[in-house]
């Protein structure tokens, strides 16, 4: 069974994963504004509260209220497998995160992001890597805390990506697409990319100001579900935006720059 976002990590004292979520959701915004720099440069502040909330499991749920980064943190992740007693359930923490950070703590260091005199410059390929490793460490995290399969902790994470439009208004519990000319269909795509997980039809209905639920059921919804860029639950008149939904909807903020 999965869980939902905001409980994904309930167990940290609310810092610590203040420093984890923050870092995380500047990479994958500094990623969608193809800001290579940056992107990868908070790499390294991932790391830092990745590092530290691993410990603190291995500690036996010994949390510190907020991140922190040992003095050599190469050596420190190498050290995580003797430091650490080997049993049934601490291999990924022990062993296989800590790997993984070096990798992502490298391309910081030494792919011309961080310093000056950087071998290779800021580019699209290692702000992928960093983007993608960043989302494995988060969505292990989630699986380490909470016992959960790698497709649910993997689901969770994609549920705490936040994510902004420019031309999304809100306030309170009201949105507006600011941008005119759009179809129905687009309009609905950008609002489900500014919220995380699931969305009450009649939310879509009411921020849209459309005129017609059922008209807006049958001409908009059910055939983006039939598409699959939405996922919608008749039943329950829920709505859930699909890896392609989530793709051609960030097409279309991209597009707009």
């Amino acid at each position: 069974m999965g869980i939902a976002p905001e409980d994904a990590f309930s167990v940290l004292p609310v810092t610590l994963r203040d420093d984890l979520l923050s870092a995380f959701n500047e990479i994958v915004k500094n990623y969608r504004e193809r800001r290579w720099e940056p992107s990868e440069l908070n790499g390294g502040k991932l790391c830092e509260a990745v590092y530290t909330i691993c410990v603190g499991w291995l500690e036996g749920g010994a949390y510190p209220a907020r991140a922190s980064k040992p003095t050599n943190f190469p050596d420190a992740c190498w050290k995580m497998a003797s430091n650490y007693p080997k049993t049934s359930t601490s291999g990924s923490a022990r062993v296989l995160i800590p790997r993984m950070m070096l990798g992502l703590y490298d391309i910081r260091n030494n792919r011309g992001v961080g310093h000056a005199g950087g071998d290779v410059d800021p580019n699209h390929m290692d702000a992928t890597a960093v983007l993608y490793t960043a989302k494995w460490l988060v969505a292990e995290l989630v699986r380490l805390l909470h016992t959960l399969t790698t497709e649910d902790a993997t689901a969770v994470v994609e549920g705490l990506i936040e994510r902004e439009v420019a031309w999304v208004w809100a306030h309170g519990d009201k949105k507006r697409v600011l941008r005119t000319g759009m179809t129905w269909k687009n309009q609905t795509l950008v609002l489900m990319l500014t919220e995380a997980g699931d969305v009450a039809e009649a939310d879509l209905v009411r921020w849209l100001e459309h005129s017609s639920v059922a008209i807006f059921r049958r001409d908009v919804l059910r055939p983006m579900h039939k598409a699959r860029m939405i996922d919608y639950d008749a039943a329950g008149r829920m709505v859930r935006l699909l890896p392609p939904g989530l793709s051609a909807a960030e097409a279309l903020v991209n597009g707009s720059r």
